[in-house]
């Protein structure tokens, strides 16, 4: 990475999360405010049970969560259109797809979904599982898939597609995203020359001590080559020290914000230790 890519990757970061937390303040603030009265009004068992700070708390949740649902999509579309020249988010993907690949797909997923009576559930192993999908063939059939980010890039002459997820993802989006991704690998001609499931940081710390159950039903998150968790993810799309860039961004943005959260919405001063919570 550059020292110019570097400093666009950054400020397209802050930029991203910077706009997004100024639109949740100016609604929390100014559009839709917690208003005591009316909480009072609408549920006074729980007004006279709870204190309305809790409560206001929660209202700020809820306009917190939905408008950040995608924010992993947007910065990774930021830092992948800066390195590698072209980005796009939610891009359709068609090609065709042999009919006996389609069916060894669903085969394979069905039995690491399923638990065969008398046999322990199959283990997920991407390599074997996609070997044996592109050895079938079958009458080619028109098939799209939908990916989250995709990067043709011109730094490699090559084509990324990513399934994009949260550290903790359920079971039922982790089968979704794999389905896409053997798609995507099985069409002929190639669409794809690779195809990722990515978490955008690993809470765990390092890669082998990820934990989180569900995602492990269907990849094998410690070996899989389709698998990128935190900074084998960013520095994919972003070059070396991506990753620990965007963390430092997050914090710096993180003391800014949650101050002003804490004085602005809350009305309070912030407590001793709030600048020490950061992202890892």
């Amino acid at each position: 990475m550059t020292k110019k890519e570097e400093h666009k990757i950054n400020e397209g970061i802050k930029t991203v999360v910077s706009e997004l937390m100024d639109r949740v303040m100016n609604k929390v603030l100014i559009t839709d405010p917690f208003i005591k009265e009316k909480h009072h009004s609408s549920k006074p068992l729980y007004a006279a049970l709870v204190p309305d700070e809790i409560f206001k708390g929660s209202h700020f949740e809820r306009r917190f969560v939905t408008p950040f649902g995608g924010v992993w999509e947007k910065l990774a579309l930021v830092v992948g259109e800066i390195y590698h020249g072209h980005c796009e988010q939610g891009k359709t993907i068609t090609g065709e797809i042999g009919a006996e690949r389609l069916r060894r797909i669903q085969e394979v997923l069905n039995k690491l979904e399923h638990k065969k009576k008398g046999k322990d559930k199959q283990k997920p192993d991407w390599d074997v599982e996609l070997k044996y999908i592109l050895e079938g063939g079958g009458k080619p059939i028109p098939t799209s898939v939908v990916c989250d980010i995709f990067i043709d890039s011109k730094k490699t002459n090559k084509k990324y597609a990513f399934e994009i997820k949260a550290p903790l993802p359920n079971s039922d989006q982790t089968k979704v995203s794999k389905e896409k991704m053997f798609k995507l690998l099985a069409m002929n001609p190639a669409k794809v020359d690779f195809a990722f499931y990515a978490l955008a940081y690993n809470p765990y710390g390092k890669r082998e001590d990820y934990n989180w159950t569900f995602p492990m039903r269907w990849f094998d998150m410690h070996n899989d080559e389709s698998v990128l968790i935190g900074n084998e993810f960013w520095e994919l799309i972003g070059g070396k020290g991506t990753y620990k860039n965007f963390i430092n961004e997050i914090n710096s943005l993180g003391l800014e914000y949650r101050e002003r959260i804490y004085k602005e919405f809350l009305g309070i001063e912030p407590p001793e230790g709030y600048k020490d919570i950061k992202l890892q």
